[in-house]
C-alpha cells in the first residue's frame, strides 16, 4: 500500500491529475508496472525500477519520441519522464486481428522508410537491464558487429552462459559479417527489440514500447518479430513487403539479425541461448 501511494503521489506531482486508483500490471522483468486511474477520466502506466542507473527512464522517453516523430506508426505517449519513473498513455489491450497485424505492417515499413542520418545513435541507451552502446558506423555491418553483436558475446562468455565452441562459431561469422549482410541499404529508423511483448495491441492497431531504437538495418526488427513470434505475422509481412519489398535473400539473413537478442537473452538469463547463437551463425 505504501507502495501505492508513493507512486500515487509521485504521478500528481508530474501531471496535472489526481490519482483515484492504482493497480499493479503483470509482466516486465526489468520495472515494475502500475496502472493509475486518473481523475480527468484517463489512465496511465507508470514504470518504475529501483535502482535505475542514470538515464535509464530519460533513454526511453527519447527513444520513444524518435519513433514517434516521423508520425508513421504508434508509438507510447510520454505523459511525464524523470530519473525514477516513466509515465506513458494507458494503451486499452485487445486481441490482435489479421487486420491489425497489416496495418502494423504498413506503419513498420513506413517507419523504416522514415530513415536515420546514420547508423547508430547520438547517445547510448539500454537493452533491458544492460546498457546499449549506440555510438555511431559508417557501415551496418561495422555498428552491428561492434555495438551489437560482440559486446554481448564477451558478455555472455564472460558470464560463463555460452559455450567456447558457440563463441568461436560467432566469432567466425563476425569475420565475415559484410559478406552476409545483403545488398546495401541507407539506414533505417528501427524500433531494434521488437518482440512480440514490445507490442501492445489495441482494438484498432498494435503500438510500439519498449523500444532500443537506432538508425540501423530494417530487417533486423522483422528478424526479431520472426524469432519470439507474433500473432498473425505472415499478414505482417506481406503487407510490409507490399509497401516496402525486402532485398533478395532476407529471409536466409534472419539468423544474422536475430544474433543480438540470442547474446543479450545469454548474457541476462543463460539456459540455451548461448547455444542458439551459435546455432544461428552455423546456419550462415
Amino acid at each position: 500500500m505504501a507502495r501505492m501511494r508513493g507512486i500515487a503521489d509521485r504521478v500528481e506531482q508530474l501531471l496535472p491529475a489526481t490519482v483515484v486508483a492504482t493497480t499493479p500490471v503483470a509482466g516486465g522483468d526489468v520495472c515494475t508496472a502500475t496502472r493509475v486511474r486518473l481523475s480527468d477520466g484517463g489512465s496511465a502506466l507508470v514504470k518504475t525500477r529501483a535502482g535505475a542507473p542514470e538515464g535509464f527512464f530519460e533513454a526511453e522517453a527519447r527513444a520513444l519520441g524518435w519513433l514517434a516523430e516521423p508520425g508513421a506508426i504508434d508509438v507510447a505517449e510520454v505523459l511525464a519522464v524523470e530519473h525514477d519513473c516513466l509515465v506513458l498513455r494507458w494503451i486499452e489491450p485487445a486481441r490482435p486481428s489479421p487486420e491489425s497485424a497489416a496495418r502494423l505492417g504498413r506503419s513498420l515499413a513506413a517507419l523504416h522508410a522514415s530513415g536515420a542520418d546514420r547508423f547508430g545513435a547520438d547517445q547510448d541507451g539500454f537493452i533491458a537491464s544492460l546498457p546499449l552502446p549506440n555510438r555511431t558506423a559508417p557501415t551496418w555491418p561495422e555498428f552491428y558487429a561492434t555495438r551489437r553483436v560482440l559486446p554481448y558475446l564477451k558478455l555472455a562468455a564472460d558470464r560463463g552462459h555460452i559455450d567456447p565452441d558457440d563463441v568461436q562459431a560467432v566469432d567466425a561469422l563476425v569475420g565475415r559479417i559484410t559478406a552476409l549482410a545483403g545488398p546495401e541499404e541507407p539506414p533505417a529508423r528501427i524500433h531494434g527489440d521488437l518482440w512480440s511483448g514490445n507490442v501492445v495491441w489495441s482494438a484498432e492497431h498494435g503500438t510500439l514500447i519498449d523500444p532500443a531504437a537506432h538508425g540501423g538495418h530494417r530487417e533486423t526488427d522483422l528478424a526479431m518479430l520472426a524469432l519470439f513470434g507474433l500473432p498473425h505475422l505472415q499478414r505482417l509481412v506481406d503487407a510490409y513487403r507490399e509497401e516496402h519489398p525486402l532485398a533478395d535473400g532476407w529471409e536466409e539473413r534472419q539468423p544474422l539479425h536475430q544474433l543480438f537478442p540470442l547474446l543479450v537473452h545469454a548474457a541476462l538469463f543463460g539456459g540455451h541461448y548461448g547455444a542458439r547463437a551459435g546455432q544461428a551463425a552455423r546456419r550462415l
